[in-house]
């Protein structure tokens, strides 16, 4: 009689269990090998390409310092060769002013000695008859007060500020004139003549601002008559409305 045992053994049981768990691990092995593989092939190339991507940058770094470098060395010759020219152009019209200055200060004293002239002039071209002045003076500041010579200069603080070199002020070339106020005291036997001789004297070129300061009856070799103050402004009028003609004097001793 024969007898089939169906049911399997302890020790084959054990082998294939053993065969199969030593497949597993080997596949295991294997797989952590190709990663460990990959990762180190992707860093190197990781590595590789910031490699090459940083020796680019500092090329470039290299070649954009030499051309700021070259811009700079051209900058700085330009500027020290532009001060020296703006130096020498400040300079130059430094003594243009001053000489500017000089001639209109010339031109002004030359104008302004035939305003005592031009003044009395007038007032006597527009008196009219019955009329006379007592008195011919100038009231506020004297000419001459205002002095055009001496011009204060700069300061060093006016010329450094902050650690640079600022350019000082230009010379003005206008002189200041002085302003001339006239004070006319006179009488008169017509009221209509001071009116007359008021509108008279607004009408000069050479006078203005006429106005009336007071008026009052007084007695004049025991006559009855007015008595006046008016004060007027000097103005200066265009060149083209003066006429000049030579003055001599003829006769003999």
């Amino acid at each position: 009689m024969i007898e089939i045992n169906l049911l399997p053994t302890p020790g084959k049981k054990k082998a294939a269990r053993s065969s199969s768990g030593a497949d597993a691990a080997s596949v295991l092995a294997a797989l952590s090998s190709r990663m460990r593989d990959r990762f180190l092939l992707g860093t190197l190339a990781i590595t590789i390409v910031a490699g090459a991507a940083v020796a680019t940058l500092y090329t470039l770094q290299e070649q954009r310092d030499d051309q700021l470098n070259a811009q700079l060395d051209r900058m700085v010759h330009d500027s020290t060769r532009y001060a020296a020219l703006v130096r020498d152009r400040i300079r130059a019209e430094a003594i243009r002013d001053t000489l500017l200055r000089q001639v209109n200060m010339i031109r002004n004293l030359d104008e302004d000695r035939y305003i005592w002239p031009h003044v009395m002039d007038e007032v006597g071209r527009a008196l009219p008859q019955y009329t006379w002045v007592t008195a011919l003076t100038f009231i506020g500041t004297p000419q001459g007060a205002t002095n055009v010579v001496a011009l204060p200069k700069p300061s060093a603080a006016d010329s450094v500020k902050n650690g640079k070199t600022r350019v000082s002020k230009r010379l003005d070339t206008d002189v200041p004139r002085d302003q001339v106020t006239l004070q006319v005291n006179g009488r008169t036997v017509d009221i209509q003549a001071l009116t007359r001789f008021m509108k008279d004297l607004e009408a000069s070129p050479f006078l203005g601002s006429v106005s009336l300061l007071r008026s009052e009856l007084a007695i004049d070799v025991g006559k009855e008559v007015t008595q006046f103050q008016l004060t007027a402004g000097y103005t200066r009028p265009d060149t083209t409305l003066i006429r000049r003609v030579a003055f001599s004097l003829t006769g003999g001793r």
